[in-house]
């Protein structure tokens, strides 16, 4: 019953953060600025929305052939379709249940390739903690970039830099010392947590023996690149963004991603929180919150398509696999 109740918090509880912030999306807007913003989204220019779309296909296709290098270093030689087919499939899962979309794709891998399940699902977890990596890196460049507006939104402007690297170390022995009581006070967790650092070793150690080291950087480059292209276009669909400089977009950007984990897909909060940084470098609320929208919309669309379609064309192209 416990567990059940769990599963059932895991599902709805994001649902629920959702639908909370499409519910404040709209309860601070008016009538008039609804439709205005309704009238933003359906004027914008829909070339640059297709130029976003495709460059985030781009990013997926780069991911896909980039988790080659990390399978093939553990003896398995997968079919790259396979491999792309997967990546669709999980983001797709991972707008029903937030997180899931890992599961899936190593679970994808196991049943039409033969990679043991937690082999597969090592590699991601290491492929994961690459991609935290270079959000980590971005998120720092941001926070230098726009360290005037974060100063004045917090009230910083008379906090010297050496205070700000002591608040953040003290929020980080905070964070370890929670993570030790919880350690102790529940053992069952502390296994699932041994149990993911052992998939995370695993896949660690087969990106130390890949031998195509500099060409899995260069996809993970150009991952992020192509993720910070297809959001930063958007800024030409609506006249009233032109003028958003990069660090507005950057700042939007990692706003956006870190919502993403927030609900399913980012629904609900994802425009609302891209919307409250462009509103902060002064553009008004509703192309703002059109901006949002539109490339939390693109890209949902793009994944909700491709993901139905590779659930389809998955057991029919691997079907002579099983003759």
């Amino acid at each position: 019953m416990k567990n059940q109740l769990k599963k059932i918090f895991k599902i709805f509880f994001p649902i629920f953060i959702g639908i909370l912030f499409i519910f404040l999306s709209i309860k601070e807007t008016s009538l008039d600025e609804r439709k205005l913003i309704i009238y933003n989204i359906l004027n914008s220019n829909y070339q640059f929305i297709l130029l976003s779309i495709i460059l985030g296909i781009l990013s997926h296709l780069s991911r896909a052939y980039r988790w080659l290098f990390l399978l093939n270093s553990m003896g398995y030689k997968p079919k790259l379709y396979n491999s792309i087919l997967s990546i669709f499939i999980a983001y797709l899962s991972n707008l029903a249940i937030p997180r899931s979309g890992e599961i899936a794709r190593a679970s994808v891998m196991h049943q039409y390739e033969g990679i043991p399940f937690e082999k597969g699902f090592g590699t991601i977890i290491a492929e994961r903690t690459i991609d935290l990596i270079m959000l980590f890196i971005i998120l720092t460049c941001s926070l230098f970039l726009n360290y005037e507006l974060l100063a004045s939104t917090f009230n910083l402007q008379n906090m010297s830099f050496s205070k700000l690297i002591i608040i953040f170390l003290f929020v980080s022995i905070l964070v370890l010392c929670l993570y030790f009581i919880i350690r102790r006070l529940n053992k069952h967790l502390s296994k699932k947590i041994a149990k993911f650092f052992l998939g995370l070793k695993e896949g660690l150690i087969a990106i130390f023996k890949m031998q195509k080291k500099i060409e899995y950087v260069f996809h993970t480059i150009f991952i992020w690149i192509m993720y910070l292209a297809m959001f930063y276009v958007i800024k030409w669909t609506l006249i009233e963004t032109y003028s958003l400089t990069f660090e507005a977009i950057l700042l939007g950007f990692v706003f956006g991603a870190i919502s993403l984990s927030a609900s399913n897909g980012g629904i609900g909060i994802y425009p609302y929180s891209v919307s409250l940084v462009l509103i902060s470098y002064g553009i008004s609320k509703e192309p703002s919150i059109a901006f949002g929208w539109i490339i939390w919309s693109s890209q949902t669309l793009m994944v909700l398509v491709l993901g139905s379609l590779s659930f389809f064309i998955l057991p029919l192209i691997n079907k002579k696999n099983f003759l």
